[in-house]
């Protein structure tokens, strides 16, 4: 069993507190910066060297390699190259005397206004084995080295350790929770099955969740990101709606109507599960409340009805419906009322999905017979394709932060999922193994 223990101690104090994770806390106030701003200027931060201070080589380096990236991942913070404006870390890593208030002051003046620097240690306990890391930071516009963290568990969570310091910058310097620890489901060919897998959000430490040799499809997280709920393909005839528990598998029907029943959607609170069904008829969406079970149905229309997505703020769905000729994007008040179409331009949009923020619903696009994703605001008035070139670029997902998207796309010939950042920059490709990977679903933040 894995094992997990972290222990979180602030400087200046002589506190530890056992299991404890906040943000890095000192005399200093905290700045929060609103990183969506047209404007926001990122952070200028470096990670000097986390120093091995006993145990594995490899340590160190795995650490400061994982928390680079996330730093870069983040959108949030510069990552500089320290040595390249000749700063030299060792007496940083010290982190007391003149020696590291010379480099502290040379960091300020060449602009960096946050340095990182740590360190690792591997320990034998009996037949068991122990890592520790510990996490430094100095702000210059205080000057002053405002706070640490210190984490201990088995060798099998080092990368989360670095998941874990990471979140604590992002969390420190804009008040929003960071998305290093977050999780992506998708599904994966498994013979002739598909089947859910989990893996962190960087494409690391993949987990299989199904294992019953049929269709399993279009997972789709819970608010406390404790399930999964999504379609499950048993036969021709038998499409329902499943959920599963993550921690230990358990797994039970919810919607299990005659018919097609697809593309559920838990609302941001968890009260309400809305889907597609066609057990009365054409295919239609439905609202099934989560604590009563009553069902409303929400819309009554010839054409198909689809793919819905909550608002952010639950009180809005948007959704798929051919009612104009090809697939558009149409919205609805929670309730059914109201609708309005949302696309004009093409002649397939699909696959809507509304960003954390509220501000944009990404979809796919197709454009000169291409399918793409694009992206559009709730009222209409912008939009904007962001991926381009070959292959298929389908099912977005937003990040919780709302600053990137998973998705899956045959670029490279087989279906993979990739991530990319809202402006359509930083294509970043997540999974290589297997012929198919697709459908991914973003979780919440931790």
């Amino acid at each position: 069993m894995t094992r997990v223990k972290l222990i979180s101690a602030w400087f200046g104090g002589a506190l530890l507190l056992a299991g404890a994770v906040g943000i890095l806390e000192s005399g200093a106030a905290d700045v929060f910066l609103e990183a969506t701003r047209p404007d926001f200027q990122k952070i200028s931060l470096g990670v000097a060297e986390i120093a091995n201070t006993g145990g594995s080589d490899w340590l160190a380096g795995r650490i400061e390699e994982v928390l680079k990236h996330d730093v870069r991942r983040s959108l949030v913070f510069d990552l500089v190259d320290l040595p390249g404006l000749g700063i030299q870390m060792a007496d940083v890593r010290n982190g007391k005397g003149a020696g590291s208030k010379a480099v502290f002051k040379q960091a300020a003046e060449k602009g960096v206004s946050v340095l990182v620097w740590g360190t690792a240690t591997w320990k034998a306990v009996g037949d068991q084995s122990d890592v520790n890391m510990e996490g430094f930071v100095y702000d210059s516009g205080s000057d002053e080295v405002v706070g640490g963290k210190r984490y201990a568990g088995s060798p099998s969570v080092v990368r989360q350790m670095a998941h874990r310091f990471a979140d604590e910058l992002v969390f420190r310097y804009t008040g929003e929770p960071g998305i290093a620890r977050t999780k992506i489901a998708y599904v994966a060919q498994q013979g002739t099955a598909r089947e859910l897998f989990v893996m962190d959000y960087d494409g690391y430490d993949t987990r299989q969740l199904t294992a019953d040799g049929f269709l399993n499809l279009m997972p789709q997280w819970s608010p406390d990101r404790r399930f999964l709920i999504f379609t499950a393909y048993r036969n021709r005839n038998a499409q329902d709606i499943d959920m599963i528990e993550l921690a230990t598998g358990k797994r039970w029907t919810v919607i299990s109507f005659g018919g097609l029943n697809i593309t559920p959607a838990l609302s941001p609170d968890g009260n309400f599960l809305a889907f597609a069904s066609s057990y009365e008829g054409n295919s239609e969406l439905y609202r099934l409340d989560t604590r009563t079970k009553a069902i409303q149905r929400l819309t009554v229309n010839p054409s198909g009805d689809f793919s819905p997505s909550w608002s952010p703020n639950g009180r809005e769905l948007v959704f798929v419906s051919d009612r104009g000729g090809g697939p558009q994007l149409f919205l609805m008040s929670s309730d059914g009322s109201n609708v309005r179409r949302l696309t004009f331009e093409g002649d397939y949009n699909a696959a809507p999905v509304w960003s954390p923020r509220g501000n944009w619903i990404a979809y796919v696009c197709r454009t000169h017979r291409e399918y793409k994703l694009c992206i559009i605001s709730p009222d209409g008035q912008k939009r904007m394709q962001l991926t381009t070139g070959p292959g298929v670029d389908d099912s977005p997902s937003w990040s919780p932060d709302g600053r990137h998207l998973a998705f899956s796309s045959t670029a490279d010939g087989k279906s993979h999922i990739y991530m990319i950042d809202a402006d359509g920059k930083g294509r970043e490709r997540l999974t290589f193994q297997g012929t198919h990977n697709s459908a991914p679903s973003w979780s919440p933040a931790s």
